[in-house]
């Protein structure tokens, strides 16, 4: 349960995919359980839970409390409907997951809402599978067909693998794969009852051909298809079906890659095949320091296991059957990187406590598991941690991504908190109040110092902590006289005490013409590869960068000869409004862009309008949008997103993502 017991608490409250709050009030303001209530009941079961706080709400992007006169009448509603089928078709809730709390002679009531098991997702309201949604951000969404189906099919509890395929036989399995296998297996094994057996009743035994005792049906499972099938017939079930590693070298993704294992046709293309050429590569020049037990060097290290069991994991946990993304693993020299689709089955706290096992394809996982891979009691993914908390290095990155569902593992090589860094905070702070600070908060020091900034969503990716103490964490260090805030709301940035705040694009209007603007939400998209730094502000304010670049609080803005602002805070000349801009200007532009009046455009095509039109200055996304005759989430989602990731732009204000104002500049290399 969250503590909620002062008013600081409600104060230091954001909603997010976990926590909302509701007046509550009624008509008669006396009290009512709200009818938006139940959305979130639904998408909250069917995401990772989350609280419901009545008695709350949000004036002037603050958290006011508001208090509930009536609190029996709404446990009263709450109760009654939850109990009812036609209203909801599971009740999550027992007596402790509400909770009455008194704040300055005010009562909220807290409800827990715990996420649902599989096996009763999809949770849905007012009596039809169609009203069932899931949270995204803070909001509630409405689940689509593919969605739900994908909740259905995972009810089973022997997992997605083990369905027999109709009219797939052994012709179907790679031979050679499935015979490696058994060697493997031999080898860990040599006296097991298994090995008595012919091949096809070998694969049975370890889950790769079922019969089913009731309906007397026979057959190749999706798991014996997915670890030992050729690739026409796997991808024949599963047409998305791809898997994929790629090693740079360098620390960037817009460089060439080394090494790659993609399907070819030089090898099969299974499951267990990748895991065989993949592991190999990943492990072949790490340099860390060999376990010694017994006097007697050990050549499998904690890193090794870590990455044995990160390997394992991305192919066990994947959606198979309705993912929309491949199975990707990258190596650089600054990490290492793993994608499946799909999203996690548990909560990514439980998953990191360990204890609590659930795979979506359970027979792959086993037939790993009697080969000595993997682990089945939920403690691989605390391995991982371990073996990475040895090494010292930056604590895994563990994130998933619902846009298109993938969960995504980065691995950083970098040491934790690099000396010259502890040396500089130090130095800034005091040793004393320095080294009374928990890891946790010395860490988000240390990143704030490297980076820049900090928000909470870059602090979720420091830790293994619930969200929920991250937004404690901040505010405290900012109480404390270490951090200091900007922005508000989910639009807060936290720099170090002391230090200029950061570059925001109204500064730069407000300095030209006074012009002020509205911000968008912050949302900084994640990916496996490392975070775009790169910025169009002149670095000034960094203590720990030891910059001097002549900032003046007092610089103005002015205009080039085509209408473009100037100012010396930003290293290239910036279009906010095309209005501003000289015709002849403005002309050549709207020729640049003139491919895109075209109703349909292909991306690479796009691509080059926008890295023409973005060359030699910034321009915001809404001046982009009109020019390119496209809406600016559709501009921004479709294109400019990826295109920065890939490194091809970068933002002016990337501690501000999804500003409307934002602005988007060529990388120096186009």
């Amino acid at each position: 349960m969250i503590e909620i017991n002062t008013l600081a608490d409600i104060e230091s409250l954001t909603e997010t995919e976990e926590i909302e709050v509701k007046s509550a009030q009624g008509k008669d303001h006396q009290g009512q359980l709200p009818k938006d209530f139940w959305p979130t009941y639904s998408a909250m079961a069917n995401s990772k839970g989350g609280w419901v706080i009545l008695g709350v709400e949000e004036k002037s992007n603050k958290f006011n409390l508001i208090g509930i006169k009536d609190v029996t009448k709404i446990k009263k509603e709450l109760v009654t409907a939850l109990n009812n089928k036609e209203k909801v078709n599971y009740n999550l809730l027992t007596d402790k997951d509400i909770l009455e709390k008194s704040i300055d002679n005010k009562t909220i009531l807290i409800i827990r809402i715990h996420p649902a098991t599989r096996d009763k997702k999809p949770i849905y309201i007012n009596n039809s599978i169609v009203n069932a949604y899931i949270r995204m951000n803070d909001s509630d969404i409405k689940c689509d067909e593919a969605k739900i189906r994908q909740m259905i099919l995972e009810q089973d509890p022997q997992g997605t693998d083990s369905r027999i395929l109709d009219n797939f036989t052994i012709d179907d399995i790679e031979i050679e794969s499935l015979q490696k296998y058994r060697n493997i297996f031999s080898a860990r094994h040599p006296e097991h009852p298994f090995l008595k057996e012919n091949l096809l009743s070998f694969l049975s035994k370890i889950g790769g051909w079922r019969k089913d005792r009731y309906t007397k049906k026979e057959g190749l499972t999706i798991a014996g298809l997915l670890m030992f099938g050729k690739w026409d017939a796997i991808t024949e079930i599963i047409p998305k079906y791809s898997v994929d590693y790629i090693e740079r070298p360098e620390n960037k993704i817009d460089t060439r890659w080394i090494d790659r294992v993609f399907y070819d046709g030089s090898w099969s293309g299974n499951v267990f095949d990748f895991y065989q050429l993949v592991y190999p590569k990943l492990v072949s020049d790490l340099k860390v320091p060999f376990n010694i037990k017994d006097g007697v060097r050990q050549s499998d290290s904690g890193i090794h296991q870590a990455l044995r069991e990160a390997l394992v994991n991305t192919l066990v946990h994947a959606d198979y059957l309705t993912g929309r993304v491949s199975i990707l693993v990258v190596k650089r020299p600054d990490m290492f990187g793993f994608r499946n689709p799909g999203l996690m089955l548990i909560s990514k706290e439980d998953a990191i406590k360990g204890g609590n096992s659930e795979c979506r394809n359970q027979k792959m996982q086993q037939m790993f598991l009697y080969i000595g891979l993997g682990e089945r009691a939920g403690s691989g993914v605390p391995r991982i941690y371990s073996g990475w908390e040895q090494a010292n290095w930056k604590v895994p990155n563990l994130r998933e991504k619902y846009d298109i569902e993938q969960t995504l593992l980065e691995l950083s090589t970098t040491s934790l908190i690099p000396h010259n860094i502890v040396d500089y905070l130090v130095k800034k702070f005091g040793y004393d109040n320095f080294s009374k600070l928990d890891d946790f908060e010395k860490m988000i020091l240390a990143t704030t110092a490297q980076e820049n900034w900090i928000n909470h969503q870059r602090a979720c990716e420091l830790t293994s902590k619930h969200s929920r103490e991250v937004t404690l964490a901040l505010p405290n260090l900012e109480r404390k006289g270490f951090l200091i805030s900007q922005g508000e709301k989910k639009n807060k940035i936290y720099k170090l005490f002391g230090e200029e705040e950061l570059l925001m694009p109204e500064d730069i209007l407000y300095a030209n013409d006074g012009e002020i603007i509205e911000h968008d939400q912050i949302y900084r998209d994640g990916s496996l590869t490392s975070r775009n730094n790169n910025s169009g502000y002149k670095n000034k304010n960094s203590g720990y960068k030891d910059s001097d670049s002549g900032y003046k609080d007092t610089s103005s803005a002015n205009k080039d000869s085509v209408g473009r602002i100037i100012d010396e805070r930003v290293d290239k000349p910036f279009i906010f409004e095309l209005t501003q801009l000289d015709n002849g200007f403005l002309q050549s532009l709207e020729k640049i862009a003139s491919p895109t009046i075209k109703k349909r455009i292909t991306f690479d095509e796009m691509k080059t309008v926008l890295i023409a039109l973005c060359k030699g200055h910034y321009i915001s996304l809404s001046a982009l949008a009109i020019l390119v005759n496209r809406t600016p989430d559709r501009l921004r989602q479709g294109y400019v997103k990826q295109l920065t990731k890939d490194g091809v732009l970068r933002m002016a204000f990337p501690h501000v993502p999804n500003i409307p104002k934002q602005g988007y500049t060529t990388v120096e290399e186009h």
